[in-house]
């Protein structure tokens, strides 16, 4: 799983899920930027001559290069993509663009003097290390890999819950959800129990006027060879997606059939679970849809789950093998090292080809495509460490005495079985009429916000 895979929202009742996105410094999220108990770590060794430049200004505010920089590199960083030339042209127009969006939405907190102490953004930071299984001293050191400054992230993190708070400042008490409300929707989920239900994440790029279409177009179909190669949909869905959705990786809930328009409806009828869709062309922009889970109608039975893929050739696997070779007479802290950063690339590898590109770029790591092995052929050692993994999974690193290894199963895992439609109750769904009200709202506030500025890309 890639670091940020789950940043959580604020636990505010009925706090709205906003794009978990932010600008890599912002004066109003200044203060709460700053660790309360902690030193920054400072990554930033590129001696690029345009390091103090201005990529673009929003109103009166600045976006630099080196905001820039670092947003691409928080991106790439978390998405698992390989930081290439060919990735950063390929995403900087579109990272550029949510950076001067996210200008105004700060810069509409502090018109409204909204502040963000540094103990709620602890309270998220302490979320993602609990929620990936980290200590602040492995995500410090993830992100320095990456070049990126730990404080970049804390600053995104800050303008992000400032920006939740000036919709809710702006838009929370005009919206009542009445009991009458609740019943009637609880009534249309009732009709809806016969239909299969599906679990949907969304991407969203808005179309603000007719003359974008081509380029708005562009811009999802490049997310989409992104996800084709292996990016989290959560991750992008965070760092790109316009609807407030983003918030929480792009996620929508369930929706049954029919619900959607139809060209998603269509689109979303022909997936297998955990699949996505190409960009779609909707009402207001693209969108691309991944079906997370599906739920069948109530009442029908389901065939008994499957854990496991049954293998192609039994007693055989078709694995990859990541080596990170070591020196004769290595010392401690050096294999230490090692075993981390295998740790590292384990965490974000999804298949045996995201394996190869992803350490394409690693100094001195080798990949080996091993095709179909005969178990009894292997190590006692290499066997263990398979027998603990699952389909399509890679093992836990070892070292062995060619290095530190990490050997990936790259046969593919059983496909995951519809659920049962479950009716929610009454809570779920007060909260679900909200999220859509307090969503369409919060799109229509950054669009004016977005008309009514002077925004100049250098």
């Amino acid at each position: 799983m890639p670091i940020l895979a789950q940043v959580p929202a604020s636990h505010h009742h009925r706090r709205p899920a906003v794009a978990k996105t932010a600008p890599a410094a912002a004066s109003t999220a200044a203060s709460a930027a700053a660790p309360a108990k902690a030193e920054d770590a400072d990554t930033d060794e590129d001696d690029d001559p345009n390091e103090n430049g201005v990529a673009a200004v929003v109103n009166d505010q600045i976006v630099s290069e080196y905001d820039l920089r670092q947003r691409l590199a928080l991106v790439i960083s978390t998405s698992g993509m390989q930081r290439t030339p060919a990735t950063i042209k390929r995403l900087k127009p579109q990272v550029l663009d949510q950076l001067k969006t996210e200008k105004l939405e700060l810069e509409e907190a502090q018109r409204k003097n909204i502040t963000v102490s540094p103990t709620e953004v602890d309270k998220e930071i302490d979320g993602i290390l609990k929620d990936n299984h980290l200590t602040s001293d492995q995500l410090k050191g993830i992100l320095a890999k990456d070049d990126v400054a730990f404080e970049t992230l804390r600053a995104q993190i800050a303008v992000q819950i400032a920006w939740q708070k000036a919709i809710e400042d702006e838009y929370a008490d005009r919206i009542n959800i009445t009991d009458a409300d609740v019943s009637e929707e609880m009534a249309r989920v009732a009709e809806g129990k016969d239909k299969p239900h599906y679990a949907v994440a969304e991407i969203f790029l808005a179309i603000d006027n007719p003359d974008q279409d081509e380029k708005v177009l562009k811009n999802a179909q490049d997310l989409e060879t992104q996800l084709q190669n292996g990016a989290p949909f959560q991750s992008l869905a965070r760092q790109f997606s316009q609807s407030p959705s983003a918030a929480n990786g792009g996620d929508i809930g369930l929706v049954h059939d029919g619900q959607l328009a139809p060209e998603l409806n269509d689109a979303l009828r022909k997936l297998p679970i955990g699949g996505i869709t190409p960009p779609l062309r909707s009402a207001g922009g693209y969108y691309i849809l991944a079906l997370r889970d599906k739920q069948e109608p109530a009442g029908v039975k389901l065939p008994d789950p499957v854990t496991t893929a049954t293998p192609e050739k039994p007693g055989y696997l078709p694995l990859a093998r990541l080596l990170l070779p070591l020196p004769p007479k290595a010392p401690q802290n050096y294999i230490d090292g090692a075993m981390k950063a295998a740790g590292e690339i384990r965490a974000r590898i999804s298949s045996c080809e995201q394996l190869q590109k992803m350490i394409s770029g690693v100094h001195g790591a080798v990949f080996m495509n091993l095709g179909e092995m005969r178990l009894s052929d292997l190590s006692e050692q290499i066997r263990d460490a398979l027998g603990k993994t699952q389909s399509g999974q890679p093992t836990e690193p070892f070292r062995s005495s060619a290095g530190i290894e990490v050997i990936a199963r790259c046969d593919k895992p059983a496909p995951k079985q519809a659920s049962q439609f479950v009716m929610p109750t009454r809570k779920q769904v007060e909260d679900r009429l909200f999220q859509q009200q307090i969503s369409a709202l919060a799109r229509r506030y950054i669009r004016d916000l977005k008309r009514e500025a002077n925004v100049e890309t250098r």
